[in-house]
């Protein structure tokens, strides 16, 4: 290896403080709204849950709740993307104010809206404006201000790189960072090929990780099993789930056991349907539709013997029944008969 000459002598011994922290929900755009996230908090009690990015301009001068969250989502932390220090540290009192028990700081995303908009993976290069935008955030709010970035951006992919931005921003007064262990590549690669392409480098992460024990480091990164995410804790602080948390989310439902220390049996897929029934039909009396939320819950029966029955029974009938909570019952139905 080269970026770390023998991990089994580094195997971290300790294990966070933050405990929320251990096992996190990645924020990933029109998948983790406040349905998705409520509908997750049924499978897990304790993995931190993360907002969808939302913009300081979309919170400052937009017309609709760009802040609003269910209680049971706790702990659930605001991604912000912006670069405007003021507006920033505005954001995050607001954030504080609602209720949000964490505001973290988008340097990863690298679509060219993203750039455009100067947040997002291309303020890697800009570490004293991270710095800054850490700084004044920290100034107004006492909740955990925290930074997801890559390990680096196109040509500059190589540890010293990754080293000086976070020591940058640690500087600020940032003391927990979660880390996508693939660099982003700005130019030539949509979002989703930089969430493909890019190799991972998960050394990397865990080099950061020795040379800065006294910082919160969360991998993030093609974590796809309890087994992964056990073997990476024995060298960072936590685990950040993306993908396969939304198109597999059963797979949360053992989180608690394996690292909360939770002795609750584990539910099964229609437990967490029956759970969330009252939800939807609270839901649909005001402003949401059925898909709106069963949309998130298509994954629920991945891999399982009529898993494609539930999916196609919703996905036709759901739009087509916008006020019917019963179209899920009727679609885990096909499962238990099938």
């Amino acid at each position: 290896m080269t970026d770390v000459e023998n991990l089994s002598q580094i195997q971290i011994q300790h294990k966070s403080e933050s405990a929320g922290h251990r096992v996190s929900i990645a924020p990933m755009l029109d998948w983790t709204d406040r349905h998705c996230r409520y509908f997750h908090r049924q499978l897990t009690k304790h993995a931190m849950l993360y907002t969808e990015m939302v913009t300081t301009g979309a919170i400052i001068h937009g017309k609709g709740d760009y802040l609003e969250y269910n209680e049971e989502e706790h702990p659930v932390a605001l991604q912000l993307g912006g670069s405007d220090p003021k507006a920033m540290a505005h954001c995050a009192k607001l954030a504080e104010q609602r209720g949000y028990d964490e505001v973290n700081i988008n340097v990863g995303c690298p679509s060219d809206r993203v750039q455009n908009g100067m947040f997002g993976a291309c303020l890697m290069s800009r570490p004293d404006l991270v710095a800054q935008c850490v700084s004044e955030m920290r100034e107004l709010v006492d909740i955990p201000v925290t930074v997801k970035c890559r390990i680096g951006i196109d040509d500059s992919d190589e540890y010293q790189f990754l080293a000086d931005f976070i020591e940058t921003v640690e500087a600020a007064g940032c003391g927990a960072f979660t880390v996508h262990a693939r660099k982003a590549w700005l130019k030539g690669l949509s979002p989703k090929q930089n969430r493909e392409v890019p190799p991972l480098n998960y050394e990397r992460v865990y080099q950061l990780k020795q040379k800065h024990p006294n910082l919160e480091i969360t991998i993030n990164g093609g974590i796809t099993a309890i087994d992964d995410m056990q073997g990476h804790l024995n060298y960072v602080d936590g685990v950040m789930v993306g993908r396969e948390a939304y198109q597999n989310p059963f797979l949360l439902a053992n989180v608690d056991q394996q690292f909360y220390g939770c002795d609750e049996p584990v539910l099964t897929r229609n437990q967490i349907i029956e759970r969330m029934m009252p939800y939807i039909e609270s839901q649909v009396s005001k402003d949401a539709t059925v898909w709106h939320i069963v949309r998130h819950m298509l994954g629920l029966f991945q891999s399982q013997p009529g898993a494609r029955s539930f999916r196609r029974f919703l996905s036709e009938n759901a739009s087509k029944n916008p006020k019917n909570p019963q179209i899920l019952l009727d679609a885990a139905a096909l499962i238990i008969e099938g």
